[in-house]
């Protein structure tokens, strides 16, 4: 592949070249200061942690400085995801074309980000300026220092498409790219009187159907939820271009989405320290000699760790290698090893400490405590749901040819593994008692992880240090990733709600025959639907702000309401053939999707059957709520 690219380089000329070059070293710049600043938000509310409650001497100017940085780390991150071309995008359609067309549809892309970061630059310069005389409360620095990072990122993701577009399209890619775009924008500009004609409506336009072909032909989610934005406030209204800058500023500045990185971080030093492979150990050695053993030990694995790193296919990654190869010496077929991880990774968006969990707390006004407090039961349930499903088909497998693991192995792998048991519980204790808040108690996490590292390295386990570098980069760029598509989404979100389009759709939900469970049943086929285009963040900050308050008119609780949510989501996300969640499965387990899609509807069935009792038992979700 580095040859390829190197052969193709060298054709398109030294200017190619210069630029592809320059770009990346400048990138590298990014990077570096985006590890920095996930360090340096690490340590700064460790300190503001440590002094709030170890030393009763509150640091009033740790939040407003680590809000401050977040801005532009969530603003490089997003950089770097581009670069890296790490951004959120639905792939399954653009893969299965010929190759001409596929790369047709790259330059397509790659040239709706460099127009959508383009024309953003000059209302994000707007919006600093008009931030600079405000000052912060504690540490009385202009706000406009915070929000110059939205222009300084637009400009370094302009320069990153730009060099995309040099190093992967051709010529002849990016003439037809540009009449592409161009007829488009020309048939919109053309067909503008018909589409103001028809009110409300003119949204499936912008909304439905230019959000459709972008994401189905490979655009990033984040910027094709801005792209039609865009569009929506240039040819159907008079709002000035800022108000998309306002409000993506608006929707990434939320303090309480500074956990994203944390968390994100955290799950991959858990990865790191070896921890992860401790609890799989002892798993390993308490269930691996029963039938089906293993399949328990990956589900139980699936539960403990998740939700922690942030990301399904990081949770998967971080599990499958540990555990696969001595499934597969014992006789599983790799196709049911692949679709058993799919469906773990579906159930486990609700168990805390949950990005999907914190996002809607963030987005929809709901208690992250009570989430956190809410999102268990349904999970227990969920893994109640597989679990059965595998002994089911562990019925009819050969005995397990492993002896009972001996009383002393046992224990010594508890011993080994207890670092890593306690961590989710500490997690889920510390935020659920209300003795910290979620973005505190992943610093604390973090602390954590690292010191038991430290110590398991003093033992004999190694640990590959050196990666550290590359882990602060891989968080900044996910964090990036996941953070400009909340706030393009929010941009998006209020587009629609000055439409009077949620005013609208809460009239009509409101108007459904059957009450509260028929729009429990509303909403799972819509969020299935959903989770199978578009992952869980996007979805919940696009449809989150709009559907809460229609269920909370209905009277449904909003845990309640956001646990139905989320496993519908996760059900979406992993079910093929649309599910992205489902191919990044067998993506990590190696194996073809057609060996794994037979297998995969027994599991997927049975987290159906889980989520109508969640949705029709509420006291699963708020039974334990103070």
């Amino acid at each position: 592949m580095h040859l390829t690219l190197t052969k193709k380089l060298e054709n398109d000329g030294w200017l190619a070249r210069g630029l592809t070059t320059a770009v990346d070293w400048v990138m590298h710049g990014v990077g570096a200061v985006a590890a920095c600043l996930v360090v340096a938000e690490t340590v700064i509310l460790l300190c503001g942690v440590i002094f709030r409650y170890g030393l009763n001497q509150p640091l009033i100017w740790s939040d407003e400085l680590a809000s401050i940085l977040f801005s532009w780390l969530a603003m490089l991150g997003a950089v770097l995801a581009l670069h890296r071309g790490a951004h959120m995008r639905l792939t399954a359609i653009v893969t299965r074309l010929p190759e001409k067309w596929r790369g047709w549809l790259e330059a397509v892309s790659a040239l709706t980000v460099c127009t959508f970061v383009a024309l953003i630059i000059t209302p994000a310069i707007e919006h600093m300026n008009l931030q600079m005389p405000v000052s912060t409360p504690a540490l009385q620095l202009p706000d406009g220092w915070r929000c110059a990072a939205l222009p300084v990122g637009a400009a370094l993701m302009l320069m990153a498409a730009l060099a995309r577009i040099a190093r992967e399209v051709s010529p002849g890619q990016f003439v037809g790219a540009l009449l592409t775009a161009g007829a488009i924008a020309a048939a919109l500009w053309i067909a503008q009187p018909y589409l103001l004609a028809l009110g409300n409506l003119n949204l499936i336009v912008f909304f439905v159907v230019l959000v459709g072909l972008c994401v189905a032909g490979g655009v990033p989610i984040a910027f094709s939820f801005g792209t039609a934005t865009l569009a929506y406030l240039v040819l159907m209204t008079h709002a000035p271009l800022g108000i998309v800058v306002s409000r993506m500023d608006e929707g990434m500045a939320n303090l309480v989405l500074l956990s994203v990185p944390l968390f994100v971080l955290l799950g991959a030093l858990l990865e790191l320290s070896g921890l992860a492979r401790c609890l799989i150990d002892f798993m390993a050695a308490l269930l691996g000699h029963v039938r089906g053993g293993l399949q328990y030990v990956l589900l139980g694995a699936m539960f403990l760790v998740s939700g922690i790193s942030g990301a399904k296919a990081a949770d998967m990654a971080a599990i499958a290698p540990a555990l696969f190869p001595e499934m597969q010496r014992r006789g599983a077929k790799p196709e049911e090893l692949v679709a058993l991880l799919s469906s773990t990774g579906a159930m486990t968006e609700t168990i805390p400490p949950s990005l999907v969990l914190i996002t809607i707390g963030a987005v929809c006004g709901v208690s992250i405590t009570a989430l956190f407090v809410g999102g268990i039961m349904p999970a227990v349930v969920a893994t109640i749901a597989i679990g059965f499903v595998c002994w089911r088909r562990a019925r009819h497998e050969p005995p397990s040819n492993s002896t009972r693991a001996p009383m002393r192995t046992i224990l010594r792998t508890f011993v080994i593994a207890l670092p890593a048991l306690a961590l989710p519980m500490l997690i889920r204790a510390v935020v659920i008692e209300g003795a910290a808040t979620a973005t505190e108690v992943s610093t604390i996490g973090i602390a954590y992880t690292l010191i038991a590292g430290m110590l398991l390295h003093l033992c004999g386990r190694r640990i590959e240090w050196r990666r550290f570098y590359s882990l602060l980069l891989d968080t900044a760029s996910l964090s990036g990733a996941i953070l400009l598509i909340i706030g393009l989404a929010t941009a998006m979100a209020w587009a629609l709600t000055q439409s009077g389009f949620s005013a609208s759709l809460v009239s009509a939900m409101e108007q459904i025959p059957g009450g509260p469970r028929a729009f429990l049943c509303v909403s799972i086929v819509l969020f299935v639907v959903l989770g199978s285009v578009l992952e869980g963040i996007p979805a919940i900050v696009l449809f989150g702000p709009l559907l809460f308050p229609v269920a909370r008119a209905l009277g449904i609780h909003d845990v309640h309401y956001a646990m139905v949510v989320i496993l519908s989501m996760g059900l979406g996300l992993f079910a093929p053939p649309m599910g992205v969640g489902f191919y990044a499965a067998c993506a990590i387990g190696k194996v073809s999707p057609d060996r794994v899609v037979s297998r995969v509807w027994g599991y997927l069935g049975a987290l159906f059957i889980a989520l109508l009792v969640v949705a029709f038992v509420p006291w699963l979700s708020i039974g334990f709520l103070k």
